[in-house]
């Protein structure tokens, strides 16, 4: 029976896990998602069409032709007569939403998969932790696979030395079931890599709740993918408009600003970050910046770019810049990024136009594994 449980149980993960991948670029685009993670898990929607069945009534209430009215009496009343809120009857089945709790590593994993993203590219062994199952000892009991011959071979000679039973000239050694021996593992805690993801974000009037919308759901799938491998992965969240400052994570999705735009502001602050808390040498640093494309001059712009040669891309492994589109914004900096860094390897650009395109810009972000 438990056999049988765990094999049903399996084919419902592998038919969810289908659902999921036949569904993830909806819930990517509609961020349907968000509002359903939890600390480790998310819920996702599953439609499903309930199966028909007979619905029996009360047994007091007569049998076929023996309730109330006269032949002839119309069963519906007034056809033209609707219902409560003046809406006719449907004929069809009704669709039901079954939510099935993820691991997110497990999303993630599914993302990789249909998005075909690399594994990132590790630097520095000091904090964040893989775990790793090492054989270290032998013990009685296991499983077929784990047995170890040798020493299995080695308890049947003894025993059989003990006893007596041993005969040099015809050495024919018969392990018993006590002489069995198994290959046994502990789990240990490898430091891996350290990482950190910056996050920064045009706040400026010119960016509305649409666009901060495609940011935090885009952000979302960004943290879960690297999350996913790396355990204890940092992130750092700068808000700007003319000036820079830090923020949490509910703030920086959250916040309602207006004025003017300064990106170097921004950048000005990521670097010094950068500087204080992660050395080059020891950090994998992501920063992502997102922004409708407006700056305040010129000026300001070379600013940036002097910013990002001479501090940030050194210290990077890539440096990504997401301009969704908005009406009121001038679209001008990705152009001049592109210009200046076209070549650049460590450089990656992505336009967003709306919440369709987000799934190709997370491609476009994680794809290169960097």
């Amino acid at each position: 029976m438990s056999l049988r449980i765990d094999q049903d149980h399996a084919r419902f993960r592998a038919i969810v896990r289908g659902k999921i991948r036949e569904n993830l670029r909806r819930y990517i685009s509609q961020g349907e998602l968000l509002g359903r993670k939890g600390k480790d898990v998310v819920s996702i929607p599953i439609p499903q069409i309930d199966i028909p069945r007979f619905r029996y009534g009360d047994k007091q209430t007569g049998g076929a032709g023996q309730g109330e009215g006269e032949p002839g009496d119309s069963l519906g009343g007034d056809g033209d007569q609707k219902g409560d809120g003046g809406k006719k009857a449907g004929k069809d089945a009704g669709e039901h939403v079954l939510e099935v709790d993820v691991a997110l590593d497990e999303l993630a994993q599914i993302l990789g998969e249909e998005l075909a993203l690399p594994d990132i590219e590790n630097k520095g062994k000091a904090k964040i932790i893989n775990a790793k199952d090492r054989y270290t000892g032998i013990r009685r009991v296991g499983p077929e696979s784990l047995r170890h011959f040798k020493r299995t071979y080695r308890e049947a000679l003894k025993r059989q030395v003990a006893t007596g039973s041993y005969d040099k000239d015809d050495p024919i050694i018969i392990p018993i079931k006590d002489d069995r021996r198994f290959r046994s593992w502990k789990t240990e805690n490898e430091p891996v890599a350290n990482a950190v993801i910056i996050y920064m974000m045009d706040v400026s009037g010119s960016m509305g709740d649409e666009q901060k919308e495609i940011v935090r759901i885009e952000s979302f799938w960004i943290d879960t993918w690297l999350r996913s491998q790396y355990k204890g992965l940092e992130s750092r969240f700068i808000i700007h408009d003319a000036t820079a400052r830090e923020v949490d994570r509910d703030t920086f999705f959250h916040t309602r600003e207006s004025g003017g735009t300064m990106i170097s502001s921004a950048y000005k602050l990521c670097a010094r970050m950068i500087e204080e808390s992660y050395p080059a040498a020891e950090w994998n640093i992501y920063p992502y910046h997102f922004s409708d494309g407006d700056n305040w001059s010129m000026d300001d712009t070379l600013q940036c770019v002097e910013i990002m040669k001479q501090q940030l891309l050194p210290a990077s492994n890539v440096f990504s810049y997401g301009q969704v589109e908005s009406p009121y914004g001038s679209g001008q900096f990705i152009k001049d990024l592109r210009e200046h860094f076209g070549t650049e390897e460590k450089v990656i650009t992505s336009e967003i136009r709306d919440k369709d395109a987000i799934v190709g810009s997370i491609k476009e972000f994680l794809g290169k594994g960097k």
